[in-house]
């Protein structure tokens, strides 16, 4: 009985955190990380895992996962197969992205062929199963983002840029219907694993996406396009926590997670300690020897060390799990079989991230097969993860005949598990998973009560709904959710609530400055940065909305602070510049604040220069536009404008040449005495001559300009250029590329 009263208030506890809590940025830096005895020990470690494939029944049973937490089977083959991304409409149908010929085998043969598809599942008798399926499109070429709008579904497929809707009219869970909402018309560069993912509708109504440096606003049926200067992050999986900030990851960088400190409209901000060293250590508890790099990415017990290819990250906002996985970072390692858990830690404004097991993770398996590549916070409050459940998780790039992989991967047997694929569900001891939601079937008024839902997913999808509707007859019960009126919304206890409706009526074009100014007072401190960053299309041409801000300048809440620093750069005004200065003078040596500035700075460099010279200190950047001029005016008669040469092969290709690396001053040294002798095995008909009539800032912006142009190579300061003249001062001849490479 004892035990029983203790669940119901753990329940009753959860509702309650989520429901009054809006300012939980992240766990304090005093909270306790998770203990071993916590987790459960079954299984510890396999040193010598089978790479079979395992049935759904099977591969359940070969999760490590802390004590009280189990995994349920959604659905899995024949029902779906190599599912990558899932996306619920407002009355929890799941639509399910399949990539049916990524890697078939260890070739690739046939990747591209447009045979994958977007499946409709459903579960019918509310058992969290799904008992029903449909093919609801056939025919694509690898889709890869989905997003549900209303009764329609946004795909985007691999290769293209486009994003078309599809829609289902005569129920029979078929789309009959495809229109085009975002169709620039162009190819999408690179092999799969480097294109876009997300389509992550974002509390402040902008649709993210990874990769690619721009974000969306859904009007009128069409996806408006809005340029980010400084670029997007990450590569696949994106995730946004209660309060908009969004959480990127990068596998091909091997970095689990970036760019959450601040939005990237406002540029980038990275700190070297957000997280540590020993953060990016993975614990594996199966050896992994398929791992692309090798053995430098294996412990000696040939276990993986750090994180390969993170992906696939969610913070989980659902209310059916234990109140403390509220908040926190989970991000898939697949090549490791494992989950990780981060705690999110506000310190002073800057956010940093811990593992919340010590040498341990959330899960792990010894299923070999177990591939989790995306996971979400589910309409009933529970995480869901998707499980390619395959043997070959890299692409053809790097499984080629030469690279230490295929060897791998055949003598494992991995290139004969595939079109499988798993959806599971995680759930916890005594709590129940919540309902399911109609949303679509409901009034607009009813919406607006789920503003300050417990569950995440009901509070995002009822905003994205109304506002999907444009329904103006919501707009005064929204308006009296701020002010704390009688509407079922007691003040004290819908932090969340007076957060989504103030973004809501952002969204149906209903906020005027009187509601942003009552906002800034408002007791959480989330909600007045919400206020300070919605004033920004008023700085430009408000002075009242700049007094107003200026009340701001010593709240006590950084994060406050360092938004009003982001949103100041929208005036023009002295006063915003004055009151941006104070700021950081206040913020007594606080480095998040003068990072801040300098974000905006960079920021602005990207808006004048492009997203590549803008990220360039000014001193780079003149040498590197400098070196430009005098590049084609002078080189590019023999080395091509491209950097490819030209078709009398005058002179050898610049574009790519281990000469321009950032591992090599090769250029300074030939710019000074000139080059001769065969190139690559190549002979060209005269020889590089000699520059060094020319002085240390000439030579310099010349080798600047060509490494950053054709190797992506940092600039080569005048002060490099004196010494390596200095000390080759007695050289009276060209470099052989034999003298070079000595």
């Amino acid at each position: 009985m004892k035990t029983k009263k203790f669940l119901l208030a753990t329940v009753a506890i959860a509702f309650i955190m989520v429901t009054c809590q809006v300012s939980r940025q992240g766990t304090s830096d005093k909270m306790l990380k998770t203990t071993d005895e916590d987790v459960s020990a079954i299984p510890t470690f396999t040193d010598n895992p089978s790479p079979n494939y395992l049935t759904p029944e099977q591969s359940i049973k070969t999760f490590k996962l802390p004590k009280g937490y189990h995994l349920e089977l959604v659905a899995s083959e024949p029902m779906i197969h190599e599912p990558v991304a899932i996306a619920w409409d407002g009355n929890a149908r799941m639509y399910v992205a399949e990539l049916n010929t990524y890697m078939q085998d260890v070739e690739g043969t046939d990747e591209h062929a447009p045979t994958s598809r977007v499946m409709l599942l459903e579960d019918t008798n509310n058992d969290g199963k799904m008992d029903k399926s449909s093919v609801f499109i056939d025919k694509m070429l690898l889709p890869r983002m989905l997003l549900c709008v209303g009764s329609e579904l946004l795909v985007n497929e691999t290769d293209t840029y486009d994003i078309f809707s599809y829609k289902d009219t005569n129920k029979d869970g078929v789309a009959d219907v495809k229109r085009p909402v975002y169709t620039p018309g162009k190819k999408s560069p690179g092999n799969l694993e480097h294109q876009r993912s997300g389509l992550d509708w974002n509390i402040d109504n902008w649709i993210y996406m990874a990769v690619d440096p721009v974000r969306f606003r859904y009007k009128k049926g069409m996806l408006v396009a809005d340029s980010i200067p400084s670029g997007s992050s990450g590569q696949w999986g994106l995730t946004h926590d209660n309060y908009g900030r969004l959480y990127f990851s990068s596998a091909g960088g091997e970095t689990p997670a970036l760019g959450f400190q601040i939005n990237p409209v406002y540029g980038r901000m990275e700190f070297d300690d957000q997280y540590s060293e020993e953060f990016n250590a993975v614990w594996p508890i199966i050896k992994t020897p398929d791992v692309e790099g090798g053995l430098k990415r294996l412990r000696p017990d040939t276990t993986l060390n750090h994180f390969t290819a993170s992906c696939g990250q969610v913070i989980f906002r659902g209310d059916r799990l234990p109140v403390d996985l509220q908040g926190d970072l989970l991000i898939s390692e697949p090549v490791g079989r494992l989950i990780r858990r981060a705690k999110v830690i506000n310190k002073n404004g800057k956010i940093t991230l811990e593992n919340a097991y010590d040498k341990s993770e959330f899960v792990a398996s010894v299923d070999m097969n177990f591939r989790v590549v995306n996971m979400y916070t589910g309409p009933d409050g529970c995480l869901y993860l998707v499980d390619m459940n395959r043997g070959i998780i890299q692409e053809g790039n790097w499984t080629g005949p030469k690279s230490y992989l295929r060897p791998q991967i055949q003598r494992l047997g991995f290139d004969k598990n595939i079109q499988h694929g798993r959806i599971y569900r995680m759930v916890y001891d005594g709590m129940q998973p919540g309902p399911k939601p109609k949303m679509l079937d409901e009034s607009s008024a009813k919406l607006v009560s789920y503003l300050a839902h417990p569950n995440g997913w009901w509070r995002d999808n009822a905003q994205k709904e109304l506002i999907l509707r444009n329904d103006p007859s919501v707009i005064t019960a929204l308006k009296n959710i701020l002010d704390g009126k009688p509407t079922g919304y007691p003040k004290e206890t819908s932090a969340l609530g007076r957060l989504h409706a103030l973004w809501t009526l952002e969204g149906l074009e209903a906020l005027n400055p009187e509601l942003l100014a009552f906002a800034m007072k408002d007791e959480d401190p989330e909600i007045r940065k919400a206020a300070v960053k919605l004033s920004e299309p008023y700085l430009k041409k408000d002075a009242q909305m700049l007094s107003g801000l200026a009340s701001l300048k010593s709240d006590p809440s950084n994060d406050v602070r360092m938004q009003m620093i982001f949103s100041l750069a929208n005036s023009k005004a002295q006063e915003a510049r004055k009151l941006s200065d104070d700021i950081v003078a206040s913020g007594q040596g606080n480095p998040v604040f003068s990072r801040a500035v300098r974000s905006i700075e960079k920021n602005n460099d990207a808006k004048q220069f492009g997203q590549k010279l803008g990220r360039l200190d000014a001193v780079d950047r003149t040498l590197v536009m400098n070196g430009s001029v005098i590049y084609k005016s002078l080189c590019a008669t023999c080395h091509g404008a491209d950097g490819k040469g030209v078709a009398s092969k005058t002179a050898p290709p610049l574009a790519g040449s281990k000469r321009l690396s950032r591992n090599t001053d090769a250029a300074v040294y030939i710019l000074l005495h000139g080059l001769s002798g065969p190139v690559e095995g190549q002979t060209y008909p005269t020889e590089m001559p000699s520059m060094k009539d020319n002085d240390d800032q000439w030579i310099s912006a010349v080798a600047s300009y060509v490494r950053y142009e054709f190797s992506n190579a940092p600039a080569i300061r005048p002060e490099a250029v004196k010494s390596i003249r200095e000390k080759t001062a007695a050289r009276d001849k060209a470099w052989t590329l034999e003298e070079l490479q000595k």
